[in-house]
């Protein structure tokens, strides 16, 4: 089973008032809402992370064709070895 946390949300009245009479379900709206903003902000750490590990990743890209350019090299017998 899941477990809770509570939390509160002071709004103005009139935007309650008004929630309720057009039958927003404002807890799961703001659940919603919350959930929506944390799966966002985690995506921008992501992205940050990859721009940050961009310069790395080039280069094993780079070390992927020499390997595999090694490889075709000895499959051919070009090498001598």
């Amino acid at each position: 089973m899941a477990k809770y946390r509570t939390i509160s949300v002071k709004i103005p009245i009139d935007l309650k008032e008004r929630a309720a009479k057009l039958g927003v379900d404002t807890t799961k709206v703001l659940r919603r809402a919350l959930e929506e903003e944390v799966k966002r902000r985690e995506i921008e750490e992501i992205n940050a992370e990859l721009e940050r590990l961009k310069p790395v990743l080039d280069k094993l890209s780079g070390a992927d064709e020499v390997v595999s350019m090694i490889r075709k090299d000895r499959e051919r017998g070009c090498l001598g070895i």
